[in-house]
């Protein structure tokens, strides 16, 4: 088996009368956080020049209908959730084979979820080239808030509790970051077409309707894991930061206390929450007192 190429920007070959890129391959293609209009020139041409265009729609949301996308492209574009991912990911690595490749969409950046680098290792296996086209994504975006990025430690995820499951595995790590003088940035769970466990024990999926954990339920969640575990690294009064739908015209951003901002309505989904160090250099500080108010 060949080794899979992962494509620099300066080999793709052009069409000399469309000045589109012409790349067999899979193209994994950055949306950015914006609109429609977040996408490079690099990928736009990638995705005009594909056999198919594929949207992954399970790991965050697009901000716009996929309408809009299409009436930019001037291509049809096929939404590709989680089951489709997952299951019939052949359909997308036949698609690639095809000369002019298949366009794999992705909000934010190419890699920000694991899926994505799995369908990369499957076109690894088949010698499919590879090109990435890499845009903004929350993991980078947060440094609006003022928050030194390299004072960032590791990221931690907020799921959904049930009644009969309530992890709280994640909680660690947010300690280990305080500890380490670090920021933690929570990312918080998104529920798109997931089956309900009912449906599954009797054998048929019934999908559930999306579901998007908001700021409040995350704080109310943190805290209520401190209490449970006896950490005392988070109380009523600790200071955090609220982001929502950023990069994005109407994004939200607060600087508050925990309960303030489990009082606060943050709009729609996308949100996000920042457990900042307890020590604030001055520049950071500066900045996010900028923030008080929901911005």
């Amino acid at each position: 088996m060949a080794p899979a190429t992962i494509l620099p920007h300066d080999s793709a070959a052009m069409d000399r009368q469309t000045g589109t890129e012409s790349l067999p391959g899979l193209h994994i293609i950055g949306l950015g956080l914006g609109d429609e209009l977040d996408i490079t020139l690099r990928g736009l041409n990638l995705v005009k020049s594909a056999s198919d265009v594929f949207l992954e729609a399970y790991t965050s949301i697009l901000s716009v209908p996929v309408e809009s996308l299409q009436k930019l492209y001037g291509r049809q574009v096929t939404i590709a959730d989680r089951e489709f991912v997952e299951e019939r990911a052949e359909i997308i690595l036949d698609a690639a084979a095809r000369p002019g490749g298949a366009a794999f969409l992705v909000v934010g950046d190419p890699f920000g979820a694991t899926t994505h680098s799995d369908l990369w290792l499957r076109a690894r296996e088949r010698s499919i080239p590879v090109s990435v086209v890499h845009n903004a994504s929350i993991m980078n975006a947060v440094a609006v808030t003022g928050l030194q990025l390299y004072r960032f430690g590791q990221a931690i995820s907020i799921c959904f509790w049930t009644e009969t499951d309530r992890p709280t595995s994640y909680y660690p790590k947010l300690v280990a970051n305080r500890q380490q003088g670090v920021h933690t940035l929570c990312l918080l769970d998104i529920k798109v077409k997931e089956p309900s466990l009912e449906s599954l024990a009797r054998g048929k999926k019934v999908y559930e309707p999306p579901r998007y954990m908001t700021i409040n339920q995350a704080v109310e969640q943190l805290l209520e894991i401190d209490a449970l575990l006896g950490s005392n690294e988070l109380e009523e009064n600790s200071m955090a930061v609220g982001v929502a739908r950023i990069g994005q015209l109407d994004q939200i951003i607060r600087y508050a206390t925990l309960a303030e901002l489990k009082k606060t309505d943050f709009g729609p989904p996308l949100h996000s929450l920042i457990i900042p160090a307890r020590d604030l250099h001055f520049h950071e500080l500066e900045v996010l007192n900028c923030f008080k108010s929901a911005t």
